[in-house]
């Protein structure tokens, strides 16, 4: 009975010990990833502070910097918020009906214009900036808003839509039947069945697309060669040499430009490992 015990909990011990291994291995992975975050708030927390004489801990702590950063980079991140909210309508407006299309109509040809979108987003994007920034010259969209807003929609749309296609293909065929057989046109189920139906997929598309956008600073900078439009990774860009000597400000801007996205991942986790995993199972 003893010796029957003691191998038992050998195997038990083993199995704790591993545990304990590796929550302290994840702990230590997570502490490096969120040491420059901590390291960014760290400095914006600490006035009149270079970069090289930051403590590793903020002894005197101050919102002056945060000040600062509101009072020359608050434009900027207003204007992030019209560009990034723009793509995401711009974006899933066009991506909702392809990836109906894409999911319910048959079409010949659809899984080549899946796997093309898909290319797409492996094309550089220094390459699309360059090439929009000759047909938006012609079209006299530089330095406007709707001109980057159409560009930065642009970087979520091919993921947009392959992942709305995705959830729409499992929704059963007889609940849009249904919605027909009761008087309602194709675009009613669509709008009044579909869509509802898709809520988790569409609020991660509209995320993801807002992330892209809120992060873009390629087309920021090649589409924009004035201070008319100007989103907050471009202003962060333009704030670091006009301020070199005060990292608290600098750092700062890059808190408040971090909170954002932070706060709409928190909220909408839910939405999001709904909306990712709710096209695989069919």
């Amino acid at each position: 009975m003893t010796t029957a015990t003691t191998t038992t909990g050998r195997p038990r011990a083993r199995q704790r010990g591993r545990a304990l291994g590796n929550t302290a291995a994840a702990l230590l992975i997570l502490a490096v990833l969120l040491f420059p975050v901590y390291w960014m708030l760290n400095t914006a927390l600490q006035p009149d502070t270079g970069l090289a004489g930051t403590g590793w801990f903020p002894a005197d702590p101050g919102a002056e910097n945060f000040g600062t950063a509101l009072r020359t980079q608050g434009g900027s991140l207003l204007t992030s918020f019209a560009v990034a909210l723009g793509a995401v309508a711009v974006c899933l407006l066009l991506a909702a009906p392809a990836a109906y299309g894409l999911a319910r109509f048959g079409l010949r040809g659809g899984r080549a214009i899946v796997f093309g979108t898909l290319i797409t987003q492996m094309v550089p994007g220094i390459v699309v900036a360059n090439a929009l920034y000759s047909a938006y010259a012609e079209l006299g969209l530089v330095n406007t808003y709707p001109g980057l807003i159409l560009a930065d929609a642009s970087l979520g749309l091919p993921f947009a839509i392959v992942l709305l296609r995705a959830f729409m293909v499992s929704i059963p065929g007889e609940v849009v039947e249904a919605a027909l057989v009761d008087g309602a046109n194709r675009f009613t189920a669509f709008v009044r069945v579909v869509l509802p139906m898709s809520r988790n997929a569409l609020i991660t598309a509209g995320l993801f697309t807002f992330l892209f956008a809120w992060s873009d600073f390629m087309f920021a900078l090649t589409l924009n060669t004035t201070d008319d439009v100007r989103p907050i990774t471009l202003g962060i860009y333009q704030f670091v040499g006009a301020h070199v000597t005060d990292w608290g400000a600098v750092m700062a801007t890059a808190v408040l430009s971090a909170v954002p996205a932070a706060v709409l991942l928190v909220v909408a986790q839910k939405h999001i490992a709904a909306g990712v995993t709710g096209g695989s199972v069919k």
